[in-house]
């Protein structure tokens, strides 16, 4: 493993144990300490296995991915809170609340910046990870092909999910957010020519689709279990199985984070089709292809 590989890993422990003996500062900026040092971990975890990654072989690839990381979740944070938007005083009621934040504005706002960019480079690695190791075998399978009337349809619903959100101030809605931007975008990269798991599934090969599923539930659990001993932190209020809690999710959110891995995929391929041409994307998870 490369050394920046080791060095994340030492990151990681680092803030574990000075978290855990009470050193503020690290408890303040703990999440997007640890995330930093599991994305170089994974990083180097992905070379050593295929012999390429972002720090190694595809530097070009991280600021577009960390651009639409950052931006990715702060459209979220405008889907959170619809009363600020809509110009209200009243945020009582969020679908997530931060706590513990840095006072000084600007450096709240690297904090919120700096942990946003791990989100896409996290579910991307640990995806990237999976498909090169345990979910090798899953291609050359039974093909599965959407006619052209589903993804249609796909697409409609999507756009309703996406939209309904900002338009209708609902804790109930909260599922929409994590499922609207895969039945929109995926589609449309498809027929865009962009990588799409919906077409390596028509020639057989899963691997993609199952990665994705698989790094967003691994990632969730690390979310939630670091975010749980954090000083800066992050707590949940959603109107149906909200008592019973595996750390600060509860049990049923954690359901929400395989469609959103397929979701940053999506989003992050639909951003990339409209600044190259459709035909130059490399999929953001390439397994092996890149070595041969």
């Amino acid at each position: 493993m490369p050394t920046h590989g080791w060095v994340g890993l030492f990151v990681v422990g680092a803030a574990e144990v000075l978290l855990v003996a009470g050193h503020r500062r690290v408890g303040e900026w703990f999440t997007p300490i640890v995330w930093t040092g599991y994305i170089l971990f994974v990083d180097g975890l992905v070379h050593a296995r295929t012999g390429q990654s972002y720090l190694t072989t595809r530097r070009r690839e991280l600021p577009g991915v960390v651009a639409a990381s950052i931006g990715g979740w702060w459209l979220f944070e405008l889907y959170n809170a619809p009363r600020f938007w809509r110009g209200g005083a009243d945020l009582q009621g969020l679908w997530w609340q931060y706590h513990n934040l840095e006072p000084n504005f600007f450096l709240r706002l690297v904090g919120y910046s700096w942990a946003f960019a791990t989100i896409f480079p996290a579910l991307f690695l640990t995806g990237e990870w999976l498909k090169a190791t345990i979910l090798a075998g899953l291609s050359g399978r039974r093909s599965v092909r959407l006619p052209g009337w589903a993804r249609a349809v796909s697409i409609c619903v999507g756009g309703v999910a996406v939209v309904l959100p900002l338009v209708v101030v609902s804790q109930w809605l909260v599922t929409l957010v994590w499922v609207g931007f895969v039945l929109l975008l995926e589609p449309i990269n498809y027929r865009r020519n962009a990588p799409s798991w919906l077409r390596e599934t028509e020639a057989g090969d899963y691997r993609t689709l199952a990665a994705l599923l698989g790094s967003g539930l691994i990632c969730g659990l690390l979310w939630e279990f670091w975010n749980y001993w954090a000083l800066t932190k992050w707590t949940y209020t959603v109107p149906y199985g909200g008592s019973l809690k595996l750390f600060e999710m509860p049990v049923l959110g954690y359901l929400g984070f395989p469609p959103f891995a397929l979701e940053a995929f999506a989003m992050y391929t639909f951003l990339r089709s409209l600044v190259a041409p459709t035909d130059s994307h490399p999929n953001p998870l390439p397994g092996r292809e890149r070595e041969r």
